[in-house]
């Protein structure tokens, strides 16, 4: 075997051995980052069976229960998150309830006071009339809930279905944005009868 051929095996084993001794001194590292991405993704805190009782002037305004709360981030990038679903009672000036909203999951962005509900949202007056939909936000500054996703509000005479609505946050004044279609909701007198 010449000189030359043992040079060219050489030069093509050499960077094969360099690159595999770069990925064995970066595997620290791989691991490194993901445990502080781990890190990162782990809440501050966590409770069960939480109750938040936000009041105005000793008057509970909005009581919201979830069965699970956890608190991520710090300062402008804090957020809660439920996982496992929402409860928010909406009272009014005279510690009546007015509204309730429950959905599968909620995120709270606590700095920029908007709360997302998801997954199942469903939303009910005092009048009985009833919003569904699979997102709602919620602008706890301006006292909106609004959503650009399909919705179905049920009233005492008719079901409408439409893209996109705004109500107030107690969900008493409302409006759908598209309307896609209306069913009317007739009583058939013969159905009541008794025997």
């Amino acid at each position: 075997m010449s000189f030359r051929n043992i040079t060219l095996k050489y030069s093509k084993i050499i960077p094969v051995l360099f690159a595999f001794g770069i990925l064995c001194s970066c595997e620290n590292d791989v691991k490194e980052i993901e445990s502080l991405s781990k890190k990162k993704n782990e809440p501050i805190s966590r409770g069960k069976d939480v109750e938040l009782i936000y009041s105005e002037k000793s008057n509970v305004k909005i009581n919201i229960t979830a069965p699970i709360m956890e608190e991520y981030g710090l300062e402008e990038d804090k957020y809660m998150e439920m996982k496992e679903g929402i409860k928010v009672l909406f009272y009014d000036s005279l510690m009546n309830v007015s509204s309730t909203l429950t959905a599968n999951y909620a995120i709270n962005r606590v700095a920029k006071k908007i709360m997302e509900a998801k997954d199942d949202v469903v939303v009910v007056n005092d009048k009985g009339e009833v919003l569904h939909t699979e997102h709602l936000v919620w602008l706890q500054d301006s006292s909106k809930i609004y959503t650009d996703e399909f919705v179905k509000i049920q009233t005492e005479d008719e079901i409408i279905m439409g893209e996109g609505m705004e109500a107030n946050q107690d969900f008493t004044k409302w409006s759908i944005k598209k309307i896609k279609g209306i069913i009317n909701i007739k009583e058939d007198s013969d159905s009541l009868k008794t025997n």
